[in-house]
């Protein structure tokens, strides 16, 4: 505590409320972000499967999955919007010095953002007025746009953990930029890929959990089964592909950003033969508090031997590694994403189990259970992931290049704070808005299903073609032909 007040002291009195804001306005952002990058293909897929197998029920789940998409989109707009003008508000220090560098990134993402809109009011307006294979073709880019977003996003953020493409001047300024190392950084691959699959699968999780919850209630039709076992499916394919992504990405960590990653595994000293700490807490003068200690695991992990040297936190500097209780957040963070992620492969063996015994879903009430909780722990590993890139990075807001003291704004202090008090409370306005708007449309959605007669269509209206028109008009137009 006294080695983290005398840091801050150190500090500009705008640095404390500054990062508070970033993180959480990106904190609350990054929640819709699994939506907009995963959600468009899962809907697409869905969409698929209903015209090759002529199915209603997954036109049905593919038109209401839609709806939920465009109101993501747009309150992605608002969070997104305000991440972007912090980046130039907060931190004119990084955006004025090294915006040239790596701010294709943004415009890459801007791009991205603005062709994902136009396909999605195309994809809403065409599924009563376009043909039905029209419609299902101009809806295939719109996945790859959110890909082409979370490219550029990635591609930025790992320019800030591994810069390249550039040379200083003698003022210390970044002449001769390189574009293409910009982008494409040492550790932009694994940081790309493993943001990709985390996105796709935290979504799949999320919306088979929502008819997981159904399911234990009773409603268990075609409608939620199949609206569960397409997510569920390609979440629990990609579980395991994500694990061995996850530990690709820790591996470049440790070869490119070697402090991080001792933060991230509280490394004090470098060293062969580490052990690796499940939780605990790093104290300031190395110790350990707590936690599961595992003899030689790290070294194991880090180079497939128990000899690998590991660097320690105290090869550089104490004032340029994240303090000890950064370090800690870090580990915290790491560990319970590997944890969750661990429990996920265990829950994906389990259906696969069962599918390739039965050919059906698990009849157990604990598997549905499990499943309706594995879409909120999914949204907990993407915080702590971002926790861990961040704060492990610590104190840099450019590796080893910018200080984020260095990076802050002039403002107050107590501008900074009131302006975060104001964006919580805009913030809880827009996410209620958003939950309210969503239930609103699942509580319309149950009252047309449980009003429909014996056998009916899943629609009242037909999902392509003209609008069905009022009953009012459709019946005086008889009256007068009669």
């Amino acid at each position: 505590m006294l080695s983290t007040a005398a840091l801050l002291a150190d500090t500009p009195p705008q640095l404390l409320p500054a990062r508070e804001l970033m993180a959480f306005t990106l904190a609350s952002h990054i929640l819709l972000v699994p939506f907009g990058v995963a959600l468009p293909f899962i809907t697409v897929l869905m969409h698929y499967r209903a015209l090759r197998r002529d199915d209603a029920v997954a036109l049905q789940l593919a038109r209401r999955w839609s709806a939920v998409m465009a109101v993501q989109f747009a309150i992605g707009v608002v969070t997104g919007t305000v991440l972007s003008f912090e980046l130039g508000l907060l931190w004119p220090g990084m955006m004025g010095r090294w915006g040239d560098v790596f701010g294709l990134g943004f415009g890459v993402e801007a791009w991205a953002f603005f062709l994902e809109a136009i396909l999605i009011a195309i994809y809403l307006y065409g599924w009563r007025r376009l043909k039905p294979w029209t419609h299902f073709w101009l809806a295939v880019p719109l996945p790859l746009t959110a890909l082409m977003g979370a490219f550029g996003i990635i591609a930025a953020n790992s320019w800030m953990n591994t810069p390249q493409g550039f040379r200083l001047d003698a003022d210390g300024n970044p002449v001769d930029v390189d574009v293409r190392q910009s982008i494409f950084t040492p550790i932009f691959g694994p940081e790309y890929w493993h943001f990709v699959v985390a996105m796709f699968l935290t979504a799949g999780y999320v919306v088979a959990g929502v008819y997981a919850v159904g399911w234990l209630r009773g409603r268990r039709d075609r409608y939620h089964r199949l609206g569960f076992t397409l997510p569920f499916t390609v979440a629990a394919i990609l579980t395991p592909v994500q694990f061995m992504l996850g530990d690709s990405a820790a591996r470049a960590v440790f070869h490119k950003q070697p402090v991080k990653f001792a933060a991230m595994e509280l490394v004090w000293k470098t060293d062969t033969h580490v052990p690796e700490y499940m939780f605990g807490r790093l104290n300031s003068d190395g110790t350990i508090s707590g936690g599961l200690k595992i003899p030689q695991l790290d070294s194991i992990l880090a180079g497939f031997k128990p000899s690998t040297k590991v660097t320690g936190l105290t090869s550089v500097p104490a004032a340029d590694r994240p303090n000890a209780v950064q370090a800690t957040i870090a580990h915290w963070a790491f560990d319970i994403m590997v944890t969750i992620g661990s429990l996920l492969i265990l829950l994906a063996l389990w259906y696969g189990w069962c599918w390739l015994r039965h050919r059906d879903l698990p009849r157990s009430r604990w598997f549905f259970r499990c499943a309706a909780v594995a879409g909120a722990a999914c949204l907990v590993t993407v915080e702590c992931g971002w926790i861990a890139t961040e704060v492990g990075r610590q104190p840099w807001i450019v590796y080893n290049h910018m200080r984020v003291s260095e990076a802050v704004t002039d403002t107050g202090a107590g501008s900074l704070w009131a302006m975060l008090g104001v964006v919580i409370v805009v913030y809880v306005a827009v996410f209620a808005s958003f939950l309210a708007v969503v239930l609103k449309m699942r509580t319309r959605w149950r009252i047309a299903d449980e009003s429909l007669v014996a056998a009916p269509p899943p629609e009242t209206d037909t999902p392509y073609g003209p609008r069905s028109e009022p009953e009012s008009a459709s019946a005086g137009r008889a009256g007068g032909a009669s």
